[in-house]
C-alpha cells in the first residue's frame, strides 16, 4: 500500500500536528495549501484567525519546510466562488441559513484536493478534521471523533465512501488538549498558542451582512408580521435575519420576540415566542444515505440540526419516491427548537455518519 499522502496544511495547530503525526508513522508528505478567497482585514491579521490571512498560508509553507516537507499553494479562487460563495449568497436570497463549510468540504478539500493528489502521485489526502472513520458491513463511515466537543463529523456528512477510501483523519482519536500537548513537546510553542477562528473563513470580521452587501445582495425593506400575519413592524430586508435570532432586530416589542419564519417571496419575516420555535418533525432533502437497506429496516437515528445540537433520538421516514427526490422526514421523540431551513440534517448510528441532508421546514 502506498504510503504518500497529500497533507493539506492551513498554518493551524490541527493540520500542522496532523502532518507530525503522520511523518512519525512513515508516511511520505506533500504539503498543500489553498487560496479560496482573498480577504484581509487589520482585525483578521491582529487576531491571528485561522485560514483567512496570507500570513496564515505563509507560516504553513514554513512549517512545511521546516518538516523537510514539498509545499505547494493552490489557487481555488474560482472554484470556490462558483460553488461556496454562489450557493451562501443565493441561500440567503431564499430566506434560508446555509453552512458553506459542508459544501467547502464536498467541493473543495474533497474535490479538487482529491485532484491535485493525482497530480502529485500521492493515494491518500489528510486533513486536520476532528473525525474518524470505520468500515461496517462493507461500507466505510465517517465516525464521531474521540473528542465529542471537537467532533467535525457535521461539517463532512457530504462526503462519499469513495472519498473515505482515501482519506486519513490523523486526530480522530485525540482530544483537542493532547493535540497542544503534541505541539508542545515537539517545541512548537507559539503554534500550541495559537487561537482558533470560529467565523466563516471568507467572514473574518463575522459580519455576514455586510458581506452580502458586498456581493450585490441588495434586499428592501419589508413586513415584521406575527403568527396570524399582523404586520407589526419594518426590518431591515429578510437577509438581516435567521431561525431563532432575538437580538438585533431593531424593533422594541415589550418583550423577548424571536425570528419563527422567513418568506423571501413575500419579503416578510414572521417573529413570535420562543415556545413556537419547537417541533417534532423536520423535511430534509438532498438526502445522501450510505446504505439505506440498513436504515428501511432499522429508522431509529440521533439526529443533528445544527453542528452544535445534541444528537436527538429520532425516527426516519423516507417519501414514497425517494429515489427520485431524495427527500425524507424526520420524526423526533422530543421536540427540537429552532430547526434553520438551509442547515445541515445529520443522522448517527452508533457513532456511525449514516446519512443527511439540507433542512427544508
Amino acid at each position: 500500500m502506498s504510503k504518500r499522502v497529500l497533507m493539506a496544511m492551513s498554518g493551524g495547530i490541527d493540520s500542522s500536528v496532523s502532518a507530525l503525526l503522520l511523518l512519525e508513522q512513515g508516511y511520505e508528505l506533500v504539503g498543500v495549501t489553498f487560496r479560496t478567497f482573498d480577504y484581509i482585514k487589520e482585525s483578521c491579521l491582529a487576531r491571528e484567525k485561522g485560514c483567512c490571512s496570507v500570513e496564515s498560508i505563509m507560516e504553513a509553507k514554513h512549517f512545511a519546510e521546516n518538516l523537510g516537507i514539498d509545499h505547494h499553494i493552490l489557487d481555488f479562487r474560482q472554484i470556490f466562488r462558483d460553488h461556496v460563495i454562489t450557493n451562501f449568497v443565493q441561500e440567503y436570497q431564499r430566506g434560508r441559513t446555509p453552512n458553506p463549510c459542508v459544501l467547502c468540504n464536498s467541493h473543495i478539500k474533497w474535490g479538487e484536493l482529491l485532484n491535485a493528489a493525482e497530480q502529485y502521485n500521492c493515494d491518500f489526502i489528510a486533513t486536520g478534521h476532528y473525525a474518524q472513520i470505520e468500515q461496517y458491513h462493507g461500507h466505510y463511515y465517517l465516525k464521531t471523533a474521540v473528542d465529542q466537543f471537537k467532533d467535525q463529523t457535521y461539517f463532512l456528512w457530504m462526503l462519499t465512501e469513495e472519498n473515505l477510501k482515501r482519506t486519513i483523519f490523523p486526530l480522530g482519536g485525540y482530544t483537542k488538549d493532547e493535540v497542544r500537548q503534541l505541539a508542545l513537546q515537539h517545541h512548537f510553542e507559539k503554534l500550541a498558542r495559537k487561537s482558533e477562528s470560529q467565523e466563516i473563513c471568507f467572514i473574518p470580521d463575522n459580519d455576514y451582512r455586510h458581506f452580502l452587501a458586498e456581493q450585490g445582495c441588495q434586499i428592501e425593506e419589508g413586513n415584521f408580521v406575527n403568527r396570524e400575519g399582523k404586520v407589526v413592524g419594518r426590518h431591515k430586508g429578510y437577509c438581516n435575519y435567521t431561525i431563532g435570532q432575538r437580538k438585533g432586530l431593531g424593533v422594541a416589542f415589550g418583550e423577548p420576540k424571536y425570528v419563527t419564519h422567513i418568506d423571501a417571496d413575500r419579503n416578510e419575516v414572521t417573529i413570535g415566542d420562543r415556545d413556537e420555535l419547537y417541533c417534532t418533525e423536520v423535511h430534509a432533502s438532498e438526502m445522501r444515505i450510505r446504505d439505506e437497506e440498513w436504515l428501511r429496516s432499522s429508522p431509529e437515528v440521533y439526529a443533528r440540526i445544527r453542528y452544535k445540537s445534541p444528537a436527538t433520538p429520532a425516527k426516519l421516514v423516507f417519501d414514497d419516491d425517494f429515489a427520485d427526490n431524495k427527500r425524507a422526514c424526520l420524526h423526533f421523540e422530543e421536540p427540537v427548537w429552532g430547526v434553520t431551513p438551509g442547515q445541515s440534517l445529520v443522522l448517527y448510528k452508533d457513532g456511525l455518519v449514516v446519512g443527511g441532508g439540507l433542512i427544508d421546514s
